[in-house]
């Protein structure tokens, strides 16, 4: 009987661990020759990126402004991870807007791409859009419980208001042929607008919970667009993560991290209420991309 009563209950605790999901949004900052005429070089940045996602391993986590062998040097520094996605201009050309999933923890039933333009099955562009803007979406088994979740990461235009309006008209169309009622939904991106804007509350009019708002406990103390400038602060999040009421998240956090450009030439200096044996120096200080990451930790 003990033996029984144990198995029970072991059974009832993992089940309680299993139903949780980590889930994150990163906008990685393209590779581009401007970045790296100012220190900000792919080659830099990307091993602090895949750091933190190997110390956070979210479940599934959007990326924005990925590029292929961007895509690749990550899944190279992330193994437990593969992804869904292609890019803007056509397959493996232009920017993603990809979502890596822990093989371990996801499996991908179905996926697709769809352009938020007029013509959303084709490689388009939208509106008064300047750059092509896609959405990716994954339906998953979550392979410790049997469940389905879904999964949206797009990002929108930075420059067309009526891109984004209708975009993310499009996005909430689609969202609602795709998932079933009281299905569990997650949408992530760069939308460009912040908590403010009236398109942020398209999607919260459609019934999206924003986790920020909802989440029992954050840890947010800068907005998520950081123009790769470490002493900027704002309270704007354009980067979100939307989830549907099936979902409730628990945990909110826009992770502010840096790392140092170190020089071991640099003079050093002693603290005066330090110990002694510490020496101190001025040194860069920079940030792995010019957006922060969201993560947040879900129920259901």
């Amino acid at each position: 009987m003990k033996r029984i009563l144990f198995a029970a209950l072991m059974a009832l605790g993992l089940m309680g661990w299993a139903q949780e999901l980590t889930v994150g949004s990163y906008n990685i900052r393209l590779d581009c020759e401007y970045d790296r005429e100012r220190g900000h070089s792919w080659d830099e940045r990307v091993p602090y990126i895949t750091d933190l996602l190997e110390f956070v391993m979210p479940d599934a986590f959007g990326t924005q402004e990925t590029l292929d062998h961007q895509l690749q040097d990550m899944l190279r520094l992330l193994p437990e991870y593969d992804y869904i996605g292609t890019g803007r201009e056509g397959p493996r050309e232009g920017e993603y807007s990809s979502i890596f999933y822990n093989r371990e923890k996801l499996r991908p039933l179905r996926s697709s791409t769809f352009w938020l333009s007029e013509t959303p099955d084709t490689v388009s562009r939208g509106w008064d859009a300047v750059c092509h803007r896609v959405c990716t979406w994954g339906e998953f088994e979550i392979i410790a419980t049997g469940d389905t979740i879904y999964f949206f990461n797009l990002h929108m235009d930075h420059i067309g208001t009526e891109a984004r309006r209708n975009g993310a008209k499009l996005v909430v169309e689609r969202m609602a042929e795709i998932a079933p009622k009281d299905a569990k939904i997650i949408l992530t991106g760069d939308f460009n607008v912040d908590q403010h804007d009236e398109i942020y509350s398209i999607f919260t009019a459609s019934g999206l919970i924003d986790s920020y708002e909802a989440a029992d406990r954050r840890f947010a103390t800068n907005g998520t667009f950081n123009n790769y400038k470490s002493d900027s602060y704002t309270d704007s999040r354009i980067d979100h993560v939307f989830v549907s009421p099936a979902l409730h998240p628990y945990r909110y956090a826009i992770l502010t991290d840096a790392y140092w450009v170190v020089d071991p030439d640099a003079a050093t200096t002693k603290g005066a209420a330090a110990p002694q044996e510490i020496d101190f120096s001025s040194q860069q200080r920079r940030l792995p991309s010019d957006h922060y990451p969201v993560f947040v930790k879900l129920r259901y």
